[in-house]
């Protein structure tokens, strides 16, 4: 999943927020020094990518691309869920997008100096562009793409993403239409396992 998502499912405790955030942003063992919930939120992201990537929603959903697009699906499928999530996404909050992403800019803003420098980068981007609540634009979408493939080496279609998704918009959003309440029922969970005290808040903001 991408950072709507991984931000919704990290949950309330703020650290795990953060520890969310910086799943794509370092490897390997999380550093000992970084608190508990930090750690605890970078072992969540990297849960829920797995859970993801073998769900058999998201295998089917991949599988719907056609050569040259399918070698980049999970990229595809991963932003385009995360626009599906932005469309509907008081179903699963009871914050609003925009607060919500607000939140999520704030927490990295004071956290600022203790993040990686492309988690820095990508938290002015967010500021900029107004993410991830613009993730329910198609032009936002449509700028990721172009942004992404521009980071390959190589080159790749993903600039014309959008193109691509569309004649594939009404079985991909059935897709995750069944995989999604999944993915929120295995977070929570893993959520509780960290906190068993917590209560099992499915999303929201701190």
């Amino acid at each position: 999943m991408n950072h709507l998502a991984h931000a919704l499912l990290s949950g309330r405790d703020p650290d795990v927020v953060l520890g969310g955030w910086l799943g794509d942003f370092v490897r390997g063992t999380p550093d000992p020094a970084l608190p508990p919930g930090v750690r605890e939120g970078i072992v969540l992201h990297r849960a829920i990518d797995t859970f993801t990537d073998a769900h058999a929603d998201v295998v089917a959903a991949r599988a719907l691309f056609e050569p040259p697009f399918r070698r980049y699906a999970g990229i595809l499928v991963d932003v385009w869920f995360d626009h599906l999530l932005a469309g509907d996404f008081m179903r699963w909050s009871d914050v609003p997008l925009a607060a919500f992403g607000e939140a999520q800019a704030s927490l990295l803003q004071q956290h600022h100096d203790d993040l990686p420098s492309e988690l820095q980068r990508f938290a002015r981007y967010m500021r900029a562009h107004d993410l991830p609540a613009a993730y329910a634009r198609r032009e936002t979408i449509a700028r990721a793409f172009a942004g992404i493939a521009s980071r390959f080496r190589r080159e790749n279609p993903l600039a014309l993403g959008l193109q691509a998704i569309a004649p594939l918009e009404e079985p991909l959003a059935a897709r995750f239409a069944s995989f999604f309440p999944a993915l929120v029922a295995f977070a929570t969970a893993r959520r509780a396992a960290i906190d068993p005290t917590h209560p099992l808040h499915a999303v929201g903001v701190f």
